[in-house]
């Protein structure tokens, strides 16, 4: 049984980013997709891909990384709202990552999207985590 499923999905990217592998399986959970789907569109993942064959079914992500140096595309990716201890962002307190550089996903009541789009939309979130 696993407490934190988003920790352990995210400490599994980064456990396969730190062993140059190209794919990584995650059991799958509808957070767990749109947080896929965020890292997609932000251009931190290469591709990925919904195998719903089993009851849980399965997210495949492709990892990436630059063609010449072999630098992986996401630097590093923390949790920051924990089970134990919960963080939440209002507007005027939205998180800065990398002083702009980075994303911030949050989980809101209009879904799960970044620090960015959140303020657009003017409304705040769970911090989720933050990805560079």
């Amino acid at each position: 049984m696993n407490t934190d499923p988003i920790a352990d999905y995210l400490t599994r990217v980064r456990n396969a980013i730190k062993a140059n592998h190209r794919v990584v399986e995650i059991p799958a959970s509808n957070l767990k997709k749109e947080i896929t789907k965020v890292l997609f569109d932000k251009g931190y993942i290469a591709n990925y891909k919904f195998d719903d064959s089993t009851v849980q079914g399965v997210i495949k992500i492709a990892l990436k990384y630059h063609p010449i140096t072999k630098v992986p595309a996401i630097r590093t990716i923390d949790r920051v709202s924990k089970p134990g201890l919960r963080k939440y962002a209002g507007v005027a307190k939205m998180p800065r990552v990398l002083n702009g550089l980075g994303i911030a996903i949050l989980s809101t009541s209009k879904g799960v999207m970044t620090d960015k789009e959140a303020k657009n939309l003017n409304i705040g979130g769970e911090v989720l985590c933050y990805v560079y």
